[in-house]
């Protein structure tokens, strides 16, 4: 099978580690950070195993489009070329052990792919920095409840 495209477009990326559960996807909405952008709002959370383990685990991604974003054409189109963004991309910056769950919007249906990929880079960025920031915070010096 041939194809036109350049040489250094046809590398093998190996695919992003996806979730697959319903309590991973629940565990990122509740107990994570978020970032909303204007083709989707990424949600961040830890993978809840030992510090150890999810240091050299691979960061998680999960893909959501609700119903009332498009038609069941519209929901695949979405998530497939969210997931080609994430994939040919490299992670963009994504930490590993940590899972990441997208809940797509109307018009990453129509944006253009160098968008997408833009967004997708700034939103794990700002996920890391409110992550930092929180854990520098200093717990507060209160006494002890007797």
């Amino acid at each position: 099978m041939t194809t036109d495209a350049p040489a250094e477009t046809q590398k093998a990326d190996k695919k992003p580690a996806r979730l697959r559960r319903r309590q991973d996807f629940v565990r990122a909405s509740k107990a994570g950070a978020r970032f909303s952008a204007r083709l989707f709002t990424v949600q961040m959370a830890g993978q809840g195993a030992p510090e150890e383990a999810t240091a050299t685990a691979d960061a998680r991604f999960g893909f959501t489009v609700t119903k009332k974003v498009a038609g069941a054409v519209g929901r695949n189109r979405i998530r497939r070329r969210l997931k080609e963004a994430l994939r040919i991309s490299g992670d963009l910056g994504a930490r590993p052990g940590r899972d990441y769950v997208f809940v797509a919007r109307r018009g990453a249906l129509d944006a253009p792919f160098a968008e997408i990929v833009t967004q997708m880079a700034e939103g794990f960025a700002r996920l890391d920095e409110r992550h930092a920031a929180k854990a520098r915070r200093k717990p507060k010096d209160r006494p002890a409840a007797s």
